[in-house]
């Protein structure tokens, strides 16, 4: 069952303290967050959310949406690489009627050739 929520007066609307805007508005910046789900659960829109993040921002009393990224982490590599062995892979293209099996080393301008061949010949 959801929830049902009756919003009673003139207009319907909701009227927010600047301290309730503020905590929503913080909560939709925690890492993970969606502000989709957070407007939902505190019965806003996800607009509304934007604007108040940006006018809080505005006046400098929230962290702008940039927070510095980590620092990427070198690659080492110790030692050569092991050559693996790949098994072959096998390509098999139907046209039609017709079916042109190959290595999937087959140079692609050769394996366009053959194709245009097959379909030539139909």
């Amino acid at each position: 069952m959801s929830r049902l929520e009756i919003l009673e007066g003139p207009s319907g609307r909701r009227v927010r303290s600047e301290a309730e805007r503020a905590r929503i508005a913080a909560e939709s910046l925690l890492p993970g967050a969606q502000v989709s789900e957070v407007a939902r659960k505190h019965g806003a829109t996800r607009w509304q959310i934007y604007d108040w993040r940006r006018r809080f921002r505005q006046r400098g009393e929230m962290p702008s949406a940039e927070a510095p990224r980590p620092p990427f982490a070198p690659l080492v590599v110790e030692g050569p690489l092991e050559e693996r062995h790949v098994p072959a892979v096998k390509l098999e293209i139907a046209i039609g009627d017709v079916v042109v099996r190959t290595d999937a080393s087959i140079d692609g301008e050769q394996l366009s050739r053959v194709i245009r061949a097959v379909r030539a010949s139909r």
